[in-house]
């Protein structure tokens, strides 16, 4: 079976502000299905998504999106592809039902036609009952969750979602996650910017770094990992844990909260559970064979 082509394809894509250099030389294919685009904050992810969608043209460098010259051919591009921004961008005058529904109507749906896409989108995205209330009144949650209803209300074949659960708590993000599953499980090809590196490992089977504009690694995100390895994830004192798993003999990598923890004994797990008991620490996650999107991305810095 002949392999799927890449929704985008970049060669020698580099883009400067003047002096400051956001992308350079960028050389990537994104294959269909989700796709996490991972980078700190400055890393050149929100200028890539410009550049996709033809509202800025590259310094040097060609860019194609699903096929398309995204330097010629812009609007045959937007009339594909979805876009949520990461900024608060919603008129607080309208209601969620006729925003949403307006979006639709820009993309070339006809009045009657986008107002029951509205209606159908809200619902997807869980705003059924709140539609005609008016955006100034939704919550952070409500309005990224509008944010994503008018990027897929025009039946995308991509959509690019620029750090879709900024702002939101615990319960909100898992929500927004769950979300953007969905919509691959509706062959509607995603590609995710975020800082947040466990947004990505729950939601994307392909992942590209970048630092400082630069590309550091573009593949599969690895599954199984090392099976000696165990990847625990704690809300507090992850030093003071790190530090006790490591006079017990164990190696240790430690990024933020998540604690890498490798050892032969066959009892690492119960190590740690001990470990993060004693020192009064909450355990979210305990994974064995866990790959580290932390670990891979300082790696590809220090290269």
């Amino acid at each position: 079976m002949t392999p799927a082509p890449p929704v985008v394809t970049t060669k020698g894509l580099t883009h400067d502000y003047g002096e400051v250099v956001a992308l350079e030389n960028l050389d990537v294919e994104i294959p269909p299905g989700v796709t996490g685009l991972v980078g700190a904050n400055g890393a050149g992810k929100t200028t890539l998504f410009r550049i996709l969608l033809g509202l800025l043209h590259p310094t040097e460098g060609s860019v194609t999106v699903l096929g398309e010259d995204a330097r010629t051919e812009p609007m045959a591009i937007r009339g594909r592809v979805g876009y949520m921004p990461e900024d608060q961008c919603l008129p607080d005058e309208q209601t969620a039902a006729d925003f949403v529904a307006y979006t639709a109507e820009l993309a070339g749906i006809p009045p009657g036609e986008a107002r029951r896409r509205s209606s159908e989108t809200l619902f997807l995205v869980g705003l059924e009952e709140e539609r005609f209330r008016f955006l100034g009144d939704f919550s952070t949650g409500m309005r990224q969750r509008v944010k994503l209803a008018q990027a897929i209300v025009h039946d995308p074949t991509l959509v690019l979602l620029d750090e879709p659960a900024s702002g939101l708590d615990p319960e909100g993000r898992d929500q927004m996650l769950e979300l953007i599953l969905r919509l691959s499980r509706f062959q509607i090809n995603v590609i995710l910017s975020s800082h947040v590196l466990t947004d990505i490992e729950r939601t994307s089977g392909w992942v590209v770094m970048l630092d400082g504009g630069k590309l550091i690694r573009s593949g599969p995100l690895a599954s199984g990992g090392d099976q000696r390895s165990v990847v625990a994830e704690v809300l507090e004192y992850a030093p003071e844990v790190a530090s006790a798993l490591r006079a017990r003999g164990y190696e240790i990598n430690v990024a933020g909260p998540r604690i890498s923890v490798t050892g032969d004994d066959g009892s690492v797990e119960r190590a740690i559970v001990e470990e993060v008991a004693a020192a009064d620490a909450g355990l979210v996650r305990l994974v064995r064979g866990a790959s580290s999107l932390e670990d891979e991305f300082l790696a590809g810095r220090a290269r």
